[in-house]
C-alpha cells in the first residue's frame, strides 16, 4: 500500500492539517532564526551547501557553449525551482534543534531515514516535473523570437537579447512565464517538505496544506517569495558562492515559516 501512503499519509487517511493565519512581522522574524540557526555552526552548513554554488558554476559551464546558451537563464533560475527539495536536510537541522537534540551536519542525511520519504520524493518528482516544464516553455519562447538559429558567440547572443525588440520581447514573456512557475511552486510546497518532515500526512496533504496557507496569506507567503527570489539572485552575483550561506539561512528559515503557518497536531 505504499502508493496509498504516499496519497493519505501514516495513518491511511487523509488530514488535513490546521492553517493559520501570520503577519509580515511574522515572515521577517522566521528569517531572524534562520539566521540564528545558522549562526549556532555557519562553518558546518556552509560546508553542507558547497553543493548549491558548485552546481550552479557547473551549470553555467555546461551551457556556455554555443549550443546551450539559450538555455542558461532558464536553467540558473528553474534550479531555485527544486530549492525546497534541495534544502530538505536544512529542515532536519532545524527541527533537531527546535527539539534539542544533535545538529551535526550529518543529521542532514537523516531524511532518508523518514517513514515520510515515499511522499516526499512524490512531491520531488512534482518539482522536477515543473522544472521541465519550465525548460520547454522558455526554449518554445525563445524559439518563437529568434526561430532555431544557435548563437554564433556570447557576444552576439547577449547583444540579440539586449539590444533587440525581440530581445526585450523574450525577455517580458520569458520572465512572465516564469513568474508563474514560481508562483505554482510556491503556492504548492511553500510548507510541504517541512511538513512531511513533522508529520507522514502524504504527499497530497502536504501539498494541499501548502496551498491553504498561501491562500490565506497571499501577502505574507508573497513577500517570502520575493524575498527568497532576491536573496538567491544575490547569492548568485559572487560566482554563485553566496549561495553557501543564503542556502542555510533560507532552509532553516522555511522551517519557522512553517511553524508558523502550520497549526502543531493535536
Amino acid at each position: 500500500m505504499t502508493t496509498f501512503h504516499v496519497m493519505a499519509g501514516a495513518e491511511n487517511a487523509f488530514v488535513r492539517p490546521v492553517v493559520r493565519k501570520i503577519t509580515v512581522a511574522d515572515v521577517i522574524d522566521c528569517l531572524r532564526r534562520g539566521l540564528d540557526d545558522f549562526s549556532e555552526k555557519p562553518s558546518h552548513y556552509v560546508f553542507l551547501c558547497l553543493l548549491y554554488p558548485i552546481a550552479g558554476v557547473v551549470l553555467a559551464a555546461w551551457s556556455s557553449g554555443a549550443n546551450l546558451l539559450p538555455l542558461l537563464f532558464p536553467l540558473m533560475s528553474g534550479f531555485a525551482l527544486v530549492g525546497p527539495l534541495a534544502a530538505i536536510g536544512l529542515y532536519e537541522i532545524s527541527r533537531r534543534r527546535e527539539n534539542g537534540q544533535d545538529t551535526s551536519w550529518r543529521h542532514a542525511f537523516d531524511v532518508r531515514h523518514s517513514p515520510a520519504l515515499p511522499s516526499i520524493i512524490a512531491v520531488g518528482l512534482m518539482l522536477f516535473v515543473l522544472f521541465v516544464g519550465w525548460l520547454i516553455a522558455a526554449h518554445t519562447i525563445y524559439a518563437a523570437y529568434f526561430g532555431d538559429a544557435v548563437p554564433t558567440s556570447v557576444s552576439s547572443f547577449l547583444s540579440d537579447i539586449l539590444t533587440t525588440s525581440r530581445g526585450m520581447s523574450l525577455i517580458l514573456w520569458g520572465n512572465l512565464t516564469g513568474l508563474v512557475f514560481a508562483i505554482i511552486v510556491l503556492a504548492t510546497t511553500v510548507v510541504a517538505f517541512p511538513l512531511l518532515l513533522d508529520r507522514d500526512v502524504g504527499a497530497v496533504a502536504a501539498v494541499d496544506a501548502s496551498i491553504r496557507a498561501t491562500l490565506a496569506n497571499p501577502v505574507p507567503v508573497g513577500l517570502w517569495g520575493l524575498l527568497v527570489a532576491a536573496l538567491l539572485v544575490l547569492g548568485t552575483i559572487p560566482i554563485f558562492a553566496g549561495l553557501a550561506v543564503i542556502m542555510p539561512i533560507l532552509g532553516h528559515a522555511t522551517w519557522h515559516l512553517y511553524r508558523k503557518l502550520i497549526a502543531p497536531a493535536v
